[in-house]
């Protein structure tokens, strides 16, 4: 009964954390985007990526230490390190990086609009990557399938 528990708790962490992963940046965002001018727009997207963000970070630490006291891991284990060190690198490397070029005011055409393309395409294709990753999770499952006799 325990493990049922446990089990049904990893699918509610994994469901918040995928689902606001994909409903941020797949719905809300291109809804803002199309709703509001372009700064307004990339302003309440980065808040709402920030959010979910810090969502992910708590639900792969518990869904992580769910792998580690598991007595079966396997790529199950893997895929949550990935998706944890992609969050951080997201989070706290390029999003500081491109609100310090946004804060030095950005001119069409120069240089740091140049590099602000580049960091938020790199940050684009992780966030897809993750997105990605989440999704097969949820397809094959946090714990693996015991077999029924």
């Amino acid at each position: 009964m325990n493990r049922d528990y446990l089990a049904v708790g990893e699918k509610i962490l994994l469901t918040l954390w995928v689902g606001s992963m994909w409903f941020a940046g797949y719905v809300v965002a291109p809804v803002l985007f199309q709703s509001l001018d372009r700064a307004a727009a990339g302003m309440l997207a980065g808040q709402i990526f920030t959010v979910s963000a810090y969502i992910g970070l708590v639900c792969a630490v518990f869904l992580i230490l769910g792998q580690l006291f598991s007595a079966r891991r396997g790529f199950r284990l893997w895929i949550l390190l990935v998706m944890l060190c992609v969050i951080l690198v997201g989070q706290f490397v390029l999003s500081p990086m491109m609100q310090e070029l946004k804060q030095m005011g950005i001119a069409v055409g120069s240089e740091g609009a140049a590099e602000f393309g580049r960091l938020h395409g790199l940050s684009s294709i992780l966030y897809l990557l993750n997105s990605i990753l989440g999704l097969v999770l949820v397809v094959v499952g946090i714990r693996p399938v015991q077999a029924t006799a």
